[in-house]
């Protein structure tokens, strides 16, 4: 059984959480020449998941499309931090 969009939602907020270092220490976030600017991504993409988990508590409903962005933007956030050497593959 599928699950509804708010659980899918929850669930990919949470697999997000788990898979990008949010604690990082800024100090650590530029040490040299970057593919894009991992302090930025990563503060994006927590702006991104506090709005959508307000949205969630306020009772909105996401659409699978929605769903389906913040997928999208996070394996792309992901992709420039393994390339930046922040997160392993592993």
């Amino acid at each position: 059984m599928k699950p509804c969009p708010s659980m899918a939602m929850l669930r990919l907020i949470a697999d997000i959480r788990a898979a990008v270092p949010f604690d990082i220490p800024e100090s650590s976030l530029c040490l040299g020449p970057c593919a894009g600017c991992s302090k930025k991504l990563i503060e994006f993409l927590d702006d991104q998941l506090c709005d959508w988990q307000s949205k969630l508590d306020a009772g909105y409903e996401p659409r699978l499309g929605d769903i389906n962005k913040l997928a999208k933007t996070a394996k792309k956030i992901h992709k420039v931090l393994v390339k930046n050497n922040f997160i392993s593959l592993g």
